[in-house]
């Protein structure tokens, strides 16, 4: 009975995925309109795939939950994801990380390697569904009544919530826009005290300034995006200039988004041991009036401001240069105070 109850689960659960990518789609035409252009679809073919697609995976997602339709729903499910992975494969490919809206605006994303593995599992779960399928055609019929109803209730309950929280998100990152438009001047004043974060980091970890922060040593905090070539050709130089500077000065990324995307970014750049830093919510460009990627931001020793927001790779190179510098000059100045002390 177990495994009556497994195939009825797997079934619920690739229904809802489906069902949730439909109610996305057509509940935001216009991301679901870009993603297909950005995906390679011509614009004059847009419009009718724009409703076609989630009508097709709104008779998956149906076609899943009736015991005569499950096998065939199972299989159009696998053709489909099989289909949306190889364009992502080709996107990847080409170096190219458009906006998934797989499920709407509220899932609105560049691709990267998390979604790839989310379509593999999806697709296990579909080659599973079509399996159950041929074993167990009956199901549900045959289930006691509670149980296939609370298994229904369940999934329903968290594809609910799944969207609720996707929402949330998408009003978050619109609220971190419209913050960001009216904030006045980029960048805080030099001198100012560098506001305190709290980012995530490789296994889980969560890393803040005071920990980035060390006895006669600046940080230069750099926001990057994984689909910015120009961050990934500053990412690729940082490793050289932090070897110059380590003495001095701490480099970090900060990105914005999904952690293992960006640890997988970080990885494709070599960026060696410089440390990748992930917002959930714009919170650290927010707080330093970061504004575009890449940009870099310098904190002194002190836990001060020390300079303008960098824009762009040059004036990053050009900031990391004079903190450099600074640091030169300060270090005479250190020793003259240490021999003074010893006499």
């Amino acid at each position: 009975m177990l495994i009556e109850y497994g195939v009825w689960g797997s079934r619920l659960v690739l229904a809802g995925a489906f069902g949730l990518s439909t109610w996305g789609k057509l509940s935001d035409g216009p991301a679901t309109r870009k993603a297909l252009v950005d995906f390679g679809i011509g614009i004059r073919w847009v419009p009718a795939v724009a409703i076609g697609l989630p009508a097709i995976e709104g008779a998956v997602a149906a076609g899943l939950l009736l015991p005569w339709t499950a096998g065939v729903a199972g299989a159009g499910a696998a053709l489909l994801l099989a289909a949306f992975t190889a364009a992502i494969v080709r996107l990847l490919a080409r170096g190219e990380h458009p906006n998934c809206s797989c499920f709407g605006a509220a899932s609105s994303a560049p691709i990267g390697p998390a979604t790839l593995v989310r379509n593999g599992l999806l697709l296990a779960l579909a080659a599973l569904v079509v399996l159950g399928a041929l074993r167990y055609p009956q199901i549900p019929l045959g289930l006691p009544l509670e149980v296939g109803v609370g298994l229904a209730l369940i999934v329903a309950m968290a594809v609910v919530l799944i969207w609720t929280l996707g929402q949330v998100h998408a009003l978050r990152r619109r609220v971190d826009e419209q913050a960001l438009s009216t904030l006045g001047a980029e960048g805080l004043p030099v001198g100012a005290v560098a506001p305190e974060f709290e980012l995530l980091a490789g296994e889980r970890a969560r890393i803040d300034l005071a920990s980035l922060l060390a006895p006669g040593k600046a940080v230069l905090l750099v926001f990057v995006h994984p689909g910015c070539d120009l961050c990934a050709a500053l990412a690729r130089e940082l490793p050289r200039w932090q070897s110059r500077v380590r003495e001095s000065l701490t480099i970090a990324l900060v990105g914005n988004g999904d952690l293992d995307e960006h640890l997988a970014w970080g990885r494709a750049q070599e960026v060696g041991d410089i440390p990748v830093l992930v917002q959930q919510g714009n919170e650290a460009a927010l707080r330093y009036r970061v504004r575009g990627t890449p940009s870099a931001v310098l904190i002194g020793a002190d836990g001060r401001v020390a300079g303008a927001v960098a824009r762009g790779a040059i004036a990053v190179r050009e900031l990391i240069t004079a903190a450099k510098a600074a640091a030169g000059r300060q270090s005479p100045r250190r020793d003259e105070l240490a021999t003074g002390t010893r006499r």
